[in-house]
């Protein structure tokens, strides 16, 4: 269903906001919810192995205390969802930063 710029200029205004406004704290809570999935991923797969971190879950692998598959794999798609987590931080970051300097 495609939204028509009458119905983002109608909800804007109903929430007293500008249509910029508005679409700046949608992409917020999108990237924030997407950081929420992420980090949850990354829980799910730390806790299958009673890790603290992708970093200990390494080391367990290492040692032995956990077999290696599929915890290589899984590792490998922990450090990706790191990687993942950095970049929505970094666009988290840079709109809050641009909210800032417009405020000012």
């Amino acid at each position: 269903m495609a939204t028509t710029p009458v119905a983002t200029a109608e909800i804007a205004e109903s929430l007293g906001l500008t249509e910029r406004e508005l679409f700046e704290q949608a992409v917020e809570s999108l990237l924030r919810d997407r950081k929420r999935e992420v980090l949850q991923h990354r829980l799910d797969i730390l806790a299958r192995y009673a890790a603290s971190s992708v970093p200990d879950l390494e080391s367990k692998i290492a040692q032995g205390d956990v077999p290696e598959h599929p915890a290589w794999e899984d590792l490998i798609v922990a450090e990706n969802l790191a990687a993942r987590l950095e970049e929505l931080d970094a666009y988290l970051d840079h709109l809050r930063g641009a909210e800032g300097s417009r405020s000012e």
